[in-house]
């Protein structure tokens, strides 16, 4: 017969409690202290060694990030080389394309035709500026010469000669745009992207095309900003080009007005001396200083 437990008052039903408690403790204290995760359930293990943590300093960069200095003790610093001159050129109306005499990586003089619009409709309203200009013009006269037999007023002379002055105004602004409809190179250089095809339609504002200048490359780099205690514009330098393998002489040209507080770097401009026919914009390399603090 099962003993049967019946709690007499409150001193009783603390035993019982306190008995209840040491059994579950006992229990516990016997069991493995860590029990594999059952295969499948996907339960995370944690050990020692997935909790240490990874010094900095042996995490990889993040991709896209901009090169650092290579070496401060020797003054290796990375370089872009970039053109003297670079735009994107924009169309200024809205209209068809008739003739694309642009291609990737041609060379084009300065003034040369590169887009040229359909140009039938300011054509058309040119004309009809001027017949109005010539009819306003020939009012004009005709109220002159009443004015002087004293057949018309001065008032009638200047509405005449105000409409005039409206009607050649109409045709100076249609020639301003038939003069948008050939968009020309602003210097001489060479095309680096096309944005649009011919007998495409654009609008007011769409890129058209992008180009460079041709003639020597700029030098850009950021060094750090401990050398503006010795360094000074004219200071040599030299250059080693991923993309040649080859070695140049520089100068610094320009020295940044400003330093960036927090990357502690200073911007800097160099020229590479002679003619490289090799040398592209966006080539990549790196200068070394020879006295870099």
């Amino acid at each position: 017969m099962a003993a049967r437990f019946a709690p007499r008052g409150p001193r009783s039903a603390a035993a019982v409690l306190m008995l209840l408690l040491a059994t579950a403790t006992g229990a516990w204290a016997q069991a493995p202290a860590a029990r594999p995760a059952p295969a499948g359930e996907g339960a995370l293990q944690l050990s020692p060694a997935s909790l240490s943590v990874q010094p900095a300093a042996a995490r990889p960069a993040a991709p896209g990030a901009a090169p650092a200095v290579v070496d401060a003790g020797t003054g290796a610093l990375r370089v872009l080389l970039a053109p003297e001159l670079e735009t994107t050129l924009v169309s200024q109306i809205v209209g068809r394309i008739s003739s694309l005499n642009a291609s990737l990586g041609k060379s084009v003089p300065k003034g040369a035709a590169l887009v040229t619009f359909d140009c039938s409709e300011p054509s058309a309203r040119l004309q009809m500026a001027q017949a109005e200009h010539a009819a306003a013009k020939e009012t004009l006269d005709v109220k002159s010469r009443l004015h002087e037999l004293e057949a018309a007023g001065q008032s009638e002379v200047q509405l005449a000669a105000a409409a005039s002055d409206k009607a050649n105004a109409a045709i100076r602004l249609s020639r301003a745009q038939i003069a948008q409809c050939t968009v020309v190179a602003p210097f001489a250089g060479r095309i680096v992207r096309l944005h649009v095809k011919p007998f495409q339609g654009v609008n007011a504002g769409a890129p058209l095309l992008e180009m460079v200048s041709e003639g020597p490359l700029k030098v850009r780099l950021n060094a750090p900003s401990r050398i503006l205690r010795t360094l000074r514009e004219g200071a040599p330098f030299e250059v080693s080009i991923d993309e040649t393998g080859k070695t140049y002489q520089a100068k610094v040209t320009a020295i940044n007005a400003r330093v960036d507080a927090v990357a502690q770097t200073v911007e800097l401009e160099g020229s590479i001396a002679g003619k490289n026919p090799e040398l592209l914009g966006g080539m990549t390399g790196v200068a070394r200083f020879k006295d870099l603090p």
